[in-house]
């Protein structure tokens, strides 16, 4: 592979605008190169010969050898010597790359590369001196947090206070000696003079004093460590002075307790009512073992997260530190000269190639999070810090293989049953009635849920093609995620176990001598809906749990609505189930059908029910309700007005799909004229609201005419066919209110192919929406999570203490 397209595979999606423009570079240099290579077309007569000497240069005794001296020239001297000059502004190290003497031919393009070469090499020294001042920060609040913890666990496992004065004053004292380069390195005039960066692995001795003072009256034995070797004057005076006055603004680790608080970061129903009527919350610390196990994950969590941040930032250095050394290469090779050596020299020696700040840090990490939060066990530890990425494996690309064979097959068998049996012909118009009425309806849930699932996985497959990071964006645990191999998977098994017990049915039905058993036919649906829903709530380690899980607790969240914290998940996930409101209709026919026993005789008397139909209204509106209730409550939060528009768009669906539904059911001109009404303008609004919020696109001055500045796919017709395709399904509700009918097609045919339209039109927006939720985030530079800490440092003692 070459490096150009490696060196794009390992960036970090949401910072692609940060790393080195190699393309760009290297383009100039092929513009370059194709100068030289014009004005070096006329070759002289003995360049002519040389060629052709050189190509029987194997016999060559007799040809003359040309010994390329490696020595650089005096001019390439004083290339290397003139190249880079840096220049301190505001404290930070600005690098001006001076082009050599170049000739005048050449002089514009290679002035031009270097004038770009400089902009590319600032732009990445400042933005990972950014980061690397932004981690140092993040690593100051974990030592605090950890101090706190650590406090906390003492007082759980005694929580009468056991310590003595002594006791107390030989932990001050092992705290103080061992928290030295932590606190030395939280000042940026320390960190520059000893170029030691923040200790947080120092705690660890911390609690080992401690256990050691649990376990034994000799306070003595617990300070020795600290004294077994004899340190020099010179080291003492230096050592000194810090300890004194460490001494004196340091409390002990008890003493920490007093200064902290808890946070809520649970959100929770009974925390979101007592937030709305101002019910202040106790955030006392309670010392007991779940508070302290609830602390530690969660701690163990910023760890993890925290850690991953410095992978990624070590990686950033290293990849672009390698594209500069490519890049001078290619120009050296292009040029014949040799500046690329004074140039990594100055890469080297610069904020970029010189700090090891955030090596030093991770190794820090490493072994505080093996000592406090592993057991001491290094291989557990490593392998929750550096989780792998989900390796494909063979045999769900096999099974995938299989199942999808087999539906394909099914699918054909199914229709050549009812073709050869002849079952839509008018000779059995009543059977055919009667099965649609009935069967149809709960065949076509599982229908819904497999072309979601197979639209879904497309759309995993092209956000993975156009680097789109969707499973941050979900907030999956790395390495749990599902690809679209997986989502294809459970969608084809998902067809195949649907095909197979219609197959079933249908085979059971056609035969005269069976009629015995026609109750028990008529059940292969729902039990296939137990067997559904049974895999969806398994406990078990079966069939990617952790993705079901995530799945029910966003579901729950949901339905829950507006008594959780709306995260992206959760509305994505609503968005979702608007889109299977007749999935919905469908389910409560399951009810129905089964509840009231209408299964024994086939017969539907579901629609003569007056609970039942007020149950389609309730049901149709119950996943916009949800979206509604999210947006009040991120309008509350948030305090932003276009989350109540957005409520207002869902509120007016609402009403549409109200009113249309009480059209299907008393039919007459005036339901008719207020549901076109409805529909009309929650189509428009709808419309409106996915090309302009949603998909970000419809931009008048973009650089992208009526699209926007960030696309990912290359080809504008894609956007604007999506936006026409868009707008399109959207009039899909047409036929309710316009009262289509084929007369090829039964009613409830025709119904569920207008839902499948709609989950079309959803499955392509969803694409454009997580590449638009994408490109903010890569705008922004977002590319973690925030994870909440559980303690809280109450300032004003923090500046009591300073």
């Amino acid at each position: 592979m070459k490096f150009g397209k490696e060196f794009k595979a390992q960036m970090v999606p949401e910072w692609q605008e940060a790393y080195m423009d190699y393309h760009c570079l290297k383009n100039l240099l092929k513009e370059l190169q194709r100068f030289k290579e014009k004005n070096d077309r006329s070759p002289t007569t003995s360049a002519r010969l040389q060629r052709k000497l050189t190509l029987v240069r194997a016999f060559s005794g007799l040809t003359q050898r040309h010994n390329h001296s490696t020595i650089p020239s005096p001019t390439d001297v004083e290339c290397q010597d003139n190249l880079v000059n840096s220049v301190e502004q505001g404290g930070s190290g600005v690098y001006e790359i001076m082009s050599p003497i170049l000739k005048a031919e050449e002089g514009e393009i290679e002035l031009v590369y270097f004038k770009r070469l400089d902009e590319e090499f600032n732009k990445v020294v400042q933005f990972y001196r950014s980061k690397v001042e932004e981690v140092m920060n993040e690593a100051a609040l974990l030592n605090k947090q950890m101090d706190a913890l650590i406090a906390f666990r003492v007082k759980v496992r005694n929580p009468q206070g056991f310590m003595d004065s002594s006791v107390e004053m030989a932990r001050l004292s092992v705290d103080v000696a061992t928290s030295t380069a932590a606190l030395s390195a939280t000042t940026p005039s320390a960190a520059r003079s000893s170029r030691r960066i923040f200790d947080i692995g120092t705690i660890e001795e911390v609690e080992e004093e401690i256990s050691k003072i649990e376990q034994s009256d000799d306070v003595e034995f617990s300070v020795a460590k600290d004294v077994e070797k004899p340190k020099t004057t010179k080291q003492s005076s230096q050592e000194g002075k810090p300890n004194s006055i460490r001494a004196s603004t340091r409390p002990a680790p008890l003493q920490v307790l007093r200064s902290v608080k808890m946070n809520n970061t649970l959100e929770t129903p009974r925390s979101t009512i007592k937030g709305c009527l101002n019910v202040p919350q106790s955030r006392e610390m309670n010392f007991t073992r779940e508070n302290l196990e609830k602390v530690q994950n969660q701690l163990k969590r910023a760890f993890v997260e925290f850690y991953h941040k410095l992978r990624l930032l070590k990686s950033y250095s290293f990849m672009n530190t390698l594209a500069f050394s490519k890049i001078m290469k290619k120009y050296d090779k292009i040029t014949s000269k040799h500046a690329s050596k004074a140039f990594l020299k100055k890469v080297d020696d610069s904020y970029l190639g010189s700090s090891d700040k955030v090596t030093k840090l991770m190794e820090r990490v490493e072994s505080t999070f093996i000592k406090h939060f592993s057991n001491s066990n290094r291989g557990k530890g490593m392998k929750i810090l550096r989780q792998k990425a989900k390796k494909e494996k063979h045999k769900v690309t096999f099974t995938l293989g299989f199942f999808a064979g087999c539906s394909v097959s099914l699918l054909v068998s199914l229709i050549m049953v009812i073709h050869t049996r002849d079952l839509l012909i008018m000779e059995f118009k009543q059977e055919r009635t009667q099965y649609m009425q009935n069967m149809f309806p709960l065949y076509s849930f599982f229908g819904f849920i497999v072309l979601h699932l197979l639209m879904y996985a497309g759309n995993i497959y092209f956000w993975q093609q156009y680097r789109v990071n969707y499973s941050f964006i979900f907030g999956f645990k790395q390495g749990t995620q599902l690809g679209y191999r997986e989502v294809f998977f459970l969608s084809f098994g998902l067809s195949v176990l649907a095909q197979a017990s219609v197959l079933s049915n249908l085979d059971l039905e056609m035969d005269p001598k069976t009629k015995s058993h026609h109750a028990i036919t008529e059940l292969v649906p729902l039990a296939l809906l137990v067997l559904v829903i049974a895999i969806l709530f398994c406990p078990f380690n079966i069939i990617y749990r952790s993705s079901r899980f995530f799945f029910l607790t966003c579901l729950f969240h949901c339905i829950c609505a507006p008594l959780y914290k709306v995260t992206l998940p959760d509305f994505f996930l609503a968005d979702q189930l608007t889109s299977q409101v007749q999935a919905f209709r469908s389910f409560e026919f399951f009810l129905c059908y089964y509840g009231m026993g209408d299964y024994r005789l086939r017969q539907n008397t579901c629609k003569r029910n007056d609970a039942y139909n007020a149950f389609l209204f309730i049901v149709a509106a119950v996943p916009y309700w949800c979206r509604f209730l999210q947006c009040l409550r991120r309008l509350f939060e948030e305090k932003d007005p276009m989350q109540g528009y957005n409520g207002l768009k869902y509120f007016s669906t609402i009403v549409a799909v109200s009113v249309r539904t009480a059209y299907s059911l008393n039919r007459g001109l005036a339901w008719r004229i207020v549901a076109f009404i409805s529909s009309a303008f929650a189509a428009v609004f709808s419309t409106y609201w996915d090309l302009v919020f949603d998909w970000g696109l419809l931009q008048k001055h973009s650089k992208n005419p009526w699209l926007r500045d960030k696309l990912l796919i290359p080809y504008k017709s894609v956007y604007f066919g999506a936006m026409v395709l868009n707008v399109l399904l959207r009039l899909a509700w047409l036929q309710t209110v316009l009262n289509f009918k084929l007369p090829f097609l039964h009613t409830e045919a025709l119904v569920t192919i207008v839902a499948c339209l709609e989950i079309i039109r959803r499955g392509i927006w969803n694409f454009f929406r997580i590449e638009n939720e994408h490109l903010n985030n890569v705008g922004k530079y977002r590319a973690f999570k925030s994870v909440p800490l559980p303690f809280n440092y109450d300032e004003e003692d923090e500046e009591k203490d300073e």
